[in-house]
């Protein structure tokens, strides 16, 4: 059995065993974005330097429009993986919104947002990068990611941050 199917089913074998858990699960995967971009939100609101405030937003946004929407577009063009539910034919927690599982979006867009927001402010950082663990665990958990999807999601998420940081001036 390889690292992917074993371990994916190690955490969905977790899921509709408890009912809180399963609500925990799908509210990690899909609701918990919500709140840290009004978190991210108001962070970059928080800062009293104007200038700061640009920079964080566009380091931020750059990064994310990098990751999710040029990288991981790019992968999803080239190689069409199924997501677990379509590959072992059973019905996920919560339903996807696109057909192609590798990388997971919500990581890489939420990882590019918390490597960012890491530079930014380390205390903070390190709360969103638990947080897009977080999420990423309850994507396998929910039935529509392979671990890979998520590890891949971090790998890209964070090189994206990387090449932002070095176009994008500081200040």
């Amino acid at each position: 059995m390889n690292f992917d199917l074993a371990t994916f089913n190690f955490i969905f074998d977790l899921a509709r065993k408890n009912k809180v858990l399963d609500w925990l699960g799908i509210f990690l995967a899909k609701y918990l974005a919500y709140i840290l971009v009004a978190l991210a939100i108001f962070l970059l609101l928080r800062e009293k330097n104007w200038k700061s405030q640009v920079y964080f937003f566009s380091f931020t946004i750059l990064s994310i429009i990098l990751s999710r929407g040029i990288f991981t577009e790019l992968f999803r063009f080239f190689w069409h993986r199924q997501r677990p539910f379509s590959f072992l034919g059973f019905q996920p927690l919560s339903l996807p919104w696109s057909s192609w599982s590798f990388p997971s979006g919500h990581v890489v867009g939420f990882f590019a947002l918390a490597f960012a927001i890491f530079f930014i402010s380390k205390y903070w950082g390190i709360f969103f990068i638990v947080s897009a663990c977080l999420m990423g665990l309850a994507r396998i958990f929910i039935g529509v990611h392979w671990p890979t999807d998520i590890l891949g999601g971090i790998v890209i998420a964070f090189i994206s941050v990387l090449i932002i940081k070095k176009l994008l001036p500081g200040t």
